[in-house]
C-alpha cells in the first residue's frame, strides 16, 4: 500500500484567534475525523447486497451473513427489508447501517440498484463522502454502473473499485482496467493483482506490500520476496505462472500508481479484486475506506459553505421512510449531520417552517433495526421520528437560516391515476399517497381544476412498489389508470404576470406539486414543445432545484 497518510480536515491548524483548542473542540475534531460515510454503486446482480453483508460482518455488526433470498429464519439483519425486496431479492429503498471497524465509524448507505429508483439513489449520493463501485468480473462496466458513476463524478466523490466474482469465469484483469479508464475516463491504480481466475483463482498478490493472500486462508496473508517468490509459482501451472509474471511486469510499468490527492478529487480509483460471496478481498476494501477515504466533507449551502468542523450542529434531510416497523406505523426522517455535534434532547430549528423541534429520540440504524443515538457527529446519519413535519431537503440547525443545495426533483416519466377498489377508503388513500410523496416514493400533482390527482414515477417498478406498499402497509387494494397527460414540467417565469397568464390559459393542464409550485401536464410532448415555443417568457423545467 501507499505510505501516504490521509490528511483530515479536522487535523488542520486552528484559526489564529483560537490559541489552545478546548478539550471539547479536540474531541469534536477527533470524532469527525473518524467518520466515513459511503455508498455502494453497481449494476443489478454485480454482488452489491452480498458485499454489503460481508462488510457488515467484518465490522462486527452481524454474526452471520445471510443469502439474499435466504429463508425467513432470522439469521441475519438484512439491508433488503421491504416485503417486495425480500420476495424479489432486490434493493428498492435506501437502507442506512452504522458500524465501527478499526477505530473508524462507518455509515453505509445501501442504495437501490434498479434504474427505476434513480431519484432515490441520486438523493442518497448527495449524503455520502465516498463510494465503492462494484464491477462483475465477467461483465465489466454495465449501463447502471456508468450512470451512477456519472452522478458521483458531478460531486467529485472518491471511488474505491471492487472487481467481484473472480472465483467464476471472468475477463482478463488488464481488459477490465482498460475498460474502466476508457469508458469512465477514470485513472486506475491496481492495489492487488489476482492469482488465477475462475476455478483456478487462488488469491491475490499485494502490489504495495509484497504478500500473498490465499483464498480461504488468513487475511494477513504470507509475506513474499516479490513476484518471483517460489510460493506464487507453486500456486499455478508453469504456463499460467509465466503469463501471470508477464502481467505483473506490465502492471508495474504501465498501470497507474495510487495517489491520495488524485483519489480524493475523484480522478483516480484504487482497484481491488476478490469474491464477496467467498468473503475474499472484502477486508481490503474496508481497510482502503478507513485509510484513504475522506472524513466528512464541506457541504454547499445557498449563502455559504458549511465546514464539518464547525461547532454548531447542522443537518440535511435526504430521505423519509414510513412504516419501517409496521407494528408502530412509524415515520423516520434520515438526516446527514453536516457539521458539529448532535446530542439527544437538543433543540433544533426547522429552517423551512421557522419552528423549533426537540430531537428527543434520534436513532442509529442497522437496516430496519435501530438504537437510540445519544450523540452523533458530522458525517453520521441519524433517523428522526416525526409525523410529517420534515421533508426531503429540509435543514435543521442550532438557529442559523441555512438552505442546503444539491437535492433536486426529477420530472417523472410514467404518469398514472390511482383507482381504489373500495371507494369508502378514499380518505385513507389520500393520506397514504401524501405520506409516500413526502418520502419520495412517488410525486403527486393536484390539478388546479379540481380533478383527480396524478401520480408520477421514474420507472415501472416504482408502480409495483407503490401498489405493494399500499396493500401491505395501508390495507388498500388499488389499480392504475392512464393519466390524461404525457409529460411533466415545472413552470416558472421572471415576470409573475406572465406565469399567471399561462396558468389561466391552460387551467386544465396545470397542477401544483407538494410544495405548491406550478406544474404543466401537457397531453403530449408535441403539445409541450408547441406551448414552450409560444411562451418564451415561461421556463419549462425537467429538474426542480
Amino acid at each position: 500500500m501507499s505510505n501516504e497518510t490521509p490528511v483530515h480536515a479536522a487535523d488542520a491548524a486552528p484559526p489564529a484567534t483560537e490559541k489552545v483548542p478546548s478539550a471539547a473542540s479536540r474531541k469534536l475534531a477527533d470524532e469527525i475525523a473518524r467518520r466515513r460515510t459511503f455508498a455502494i454503486i453497481s449494476h443489478p446482480d454485480a454482488g452489491k447486497t452480498t458485499l454489503t453483508e460481508k462488510l457488515l460482518l467484518f465490522g462486527g455488526a452481524i454474526q452471520l451473513a445471510g443469502q439474499v433470498k435466504a429463508k425467513k429464519d432470522g439469521r441475519a439483519t438484512r439491508s433488503d427489508w421491504m416485503a417486495i425486496e425480500k420476495a424479489r431479492g432486490i434493493s428498492v429503498a435506501t437502507s442506512v447501517m452504522t458500524f465501527e471497524y478499526g477505530g473508524a465509524v462507518f455509515n453505509l448507505l445501501d442504495t437501490p440498484g434498479h434504474e427505476d429508483f434513480s431519484d432515490d439513489t441520486y438523493r442518497t449520493l448527495t449524503a455520502v463522502d465516498s463510494a465503492i463501485m462494484v464491477i462483475d468480473a465477467a461483465r465489466g462496466i454495465e449501463t447502471r454502473t456508468r450512470k451512477l458513476f456519472e452522478i458521483c463524478r458531478l460531486r467529485d466523490i472518491p471511488i474505491v473499485t471492487f472487481i467481484n466474482k473472480l472465483d467464476r469465469e471472468a475477463r482478463e484483469p488488464l481488459d477490465l482496467l482498460d475498460e474502466i479508464e476508457k469508458t469512465l475516463a477514470l485513472e486506475t491504480a491496481p492495489m492487488v493483482w489476482p492469482i488465477g481466475q475462475g476455478r483456478d483463482f487462488r488469491g491475490t498478490y499485494d502490489l504495495y506490500q509484497p504478500r500473498v493472500r490465499r483464498l480461504d486462508e488468513s487475511f494477513d496473508g504470507i509475506p513474499v520476496s516479490g513476484p518471483d517468490d517460489p510460493l506464487i509459482a507453486g500456486l499455478m501451472e508453469p504456463d499460467a505462472h509465466q503469463r501471470w509474471r508477464e502481467e505483473i511486469d506490465l502492471v508495474a510499468n504501465a498501470c497507474g500508481k495510487f495517489d491520495l490527492d488524485q483519489f480524493r478529487h475523484g480522478a483516480l480509483t484504487p482497484v481491488y479484486f476478490g469474491s464477496a460471496l467467498k468473503n475474499f478481498g472484502v477486508r481490503d476494501v474496508l481497510d482502503a475506506l478507513k485509510t484513504y477515504a475522506p472524513p466528512p466533507r464541506t457541504q454547499q449551502a445557498a449563502t455559504r459553505d458549511i465546514e464539518a468542523s464547525e461547532p454548531a450542529m447542522t443537518g440535511i434531510i435526504f430521505k423519509i421512510q414510513a412504516n419501517m416497523d409496521p407494528n408502530h406505523r412509524d415515520r423516520i426522517a434520515f438526516m446527514r449531520v453536516c457539521s458539529g455535534k448532535l446530542a439527544r434532547g437538543m433543540k433544533a430549528k426547522h429552517v423551512r417552517s421557522g419552528k423549533t423541534m426537540a430531537l428527543s429520540a434520534p436513532q442509529f440504524f442497522f437496516a430496519q433495526d435501530r438504537s437510540i443515538a445519544e450523540e452523533a457527529y458530522a458525517g453520521d446519519v441519524v433517523g428522526i421520528p416525526n409525523r410529517g413535519t420534515l421533508r426531503i431537503g429540509d435543514a435543521l440547525t442550532e438557529g442559523e437560516d441555512i438552505t442546503f443545495l444539491g437535492i433536486p426533483s426529477f420530472a417523472p416519466e410514467i404518469l398514472r391515476r390511482i383507482r381504489l377498489e373500495d371507494a369508502i377508503k378514499a380518505k385513507k388513500l389520500k393520506d397514504a399517497i401524501r405520506e409516500m410523496a413526502e418520502e419520495g416514493v412517488v410525486q403527486v400533482f393536484n390539478p388546479i381544476d379540481g380533478t383527480q390527482p396524478v401520480v408520477g414515477v421514474i420507472g415501472a417498478l416504482q408502480l409495483d412498489v407503490l401498489a405493494d406498499r399500499l396493500v401491505h402497509e395501508y390495507g388498500l387494494k388499488t389499480d392504475f389508470d392512464p393519466a390524461p397527460c404525457d409529460a411533466v414540467r415545472w413552470i416558472r417565469a421572471k415576470d409573475p404576470a406572465k406565469l399567471k397568464a399561462f396558468v389561466e390559459a391552460n387551467r386544465s393542464s396545470v397542477a401544483t406539486d407538494m410544495d405548491g409550485d406550478y406544474v404543466y401536464l401537457p397531453a403530449s410532448v408535441f403539445t409541450l414543445n408547441y406551448n414552450a415555443g409560444r411562451n418564451p417568457d415561461v421556463e419549462f423545467l425537467e429538474i426542480k432545484t
